[in-house]
This record gives structure tokens, C-alpha cells and sequence, in this order.
């Protein structure tokens, strides 16, 4: 994560500054809290959180400045750096709710990327097939973005996640299991909201259930 200096300052704040405002701060707010004069060089900073996912896109409905989970995680983030957020499970098979559920796992250099990453547990056989199982932890980098055939954490109708190989199409999204007895889930583009990507994968030969 390699953030200019004013934009670590910008972010330390935020993180410290959560309970100290009563609703997400607007720029203006921020920009007064903080004693600086410009409005315009903030914004310029506040894209740059956004495309480093410390801080979420705004939309329409939402006004003020908001941490991304992962950003809030780094609050408690250990001095360890081999240690990534576990926040819970994710489905391989029906959907069910990724439970956000903070607690932390010593992960491998080799198993996670430079950009910021979190572990899921899995629950469910649809990406057998590719070797994934029931009671296996994945690395998943986080991001919104996906290449075709690549494995996503995808949030269905802001409901419900779960672990797929993904193809997208301009009128339709499919999530495609690895389990031959499994047929694609087919969505309009606008209900799938891709989460991340898997980068690594963990397995306990002890207390596999």
C-alpha cells in the first residue's frame, strides 16, 4: 500500500476519527476538521484512497466519506505482516452470506499478493472440480474487477456470496461452478458485485469437517 504522505495523514484521520463524527464526514467536513483550506486538492486525494479501496466509491443514495471493511480491519491489524483478516465463511455451492466477522490468520507470502487480501473459509462442493473442498480457507485479493475465467468472491443482489469461476457478458453475468452435477447461475450484470479474486488456498489435513 504506497500512499503519498498526505494521503496517509488523510487516512490515519479517517481511521482515527471514526467515533468522532456522527455520520460519514462530507469532504467539507473533513476538510474543516482537518484545518485545510482547499477543497479541490482533497478531492483529488480522497480518488486516490478510492482506487487503493481504503475508502468506498461514494454513490447517489450515500453522502459522506466511508472506510472500506478492509480499511476498518487495519485498525486491528497485528504487528505480524504475515497475518491477514479472516472475516468468515463463503459459499461454494448455494449462496449464503459471507458473515463479516473479524478475526485474523497467519497466512504465507506466497499464497497472498502486495494488494490487500483477506481469508474466507468454504463451505459446500461446487469447486471440487478444481480442487477446492468443503472446510478449505482461500486467499482472496480484494478488488471489484475480474477477468474472465478467474475465480471471484461474487455478492449476489448485495445478499448473498459465494466462490465461482466468472463470465461476463454485457446482458448477463454467469457463475460458473467446478462440480460437473452443478449447472451456471445466470444473473443480469447489475446483481453481481465482484469482491475480489482468488490468489491462494489452504487446507488442514486435522480438522477437515
Amino acid at each position: 500500500m504506497n500512499l503519498t504522505r498526505k494521503q496517509q495523514e488523510i487516512f490515519d484521520f479517517l481511521l482515527q476519527s471514526q467515533d468522532l463524527f456522527s455520520h460519514p464526514p462530507t469532504l467539507e467536513e473533513l476538510c474543516a476538521a482537518m484545518g485545510l483550506k482547499s477543497r479541490g486538492s482533497l478531492h483529488s486525494q480522497i480518488k486516490a484512497l478510492i482506487d487503493a479501496e481504503l475508502i468506498e466509491a461514494p454513490e447517489r443514495k450515500q453522502r459522506g466519506i466511508r472506510l472500506t471493511e478492509y480499511a476498518k480491519s487495519l485498525i486491528k491489524q497485528p504487528e505480524n505482516p504475515g497475518m491477514l483478516p479472516f472475516v468468515g465463511y463463503i459459499a461454494a455451492g448455494r449462496p449464503i452470506e459471507a458473515i463479516e466477522n473479524v478475526s485474523y490468520m497467519t497466512v504465507p507470502e506466497e499464497l497472498k499478493t502486495e494488494k490487500a487480501c483477506y481469508v474466507l473459509k468454504v463451505k459446500g462442493d461446487s469447486m471440487q472440480e478444481e480442487g477446492i473442498f468443503d472446510g478449505d480457507w482461500v486467499i482472496i485479493e480484494q478488488r471489484s474487477h475480474a477477468r474472465n475465467g478467474e475465480i471471484v468472491v461474487a455478492l449476489i443482489d448485495k445478499a448473498e456470496a459465494t466462490l465461482k469461476f466468472i463470465e461476463q457478458y454485457p446482458h448477463e453475468t454467469l457463475l460458473v461452478p467446478a462440480n460437473s452435477t452443478m449447472q451456471a447461475m445466470r444473473y443480469r450484470p447489475e446483481q453481481v458485485e465482484i469482491q475480489g479474486v482468488l490468489v491462494g488456498q489452504m487446507r488442514s489435513y486435522t480438522n477437515h469437517h
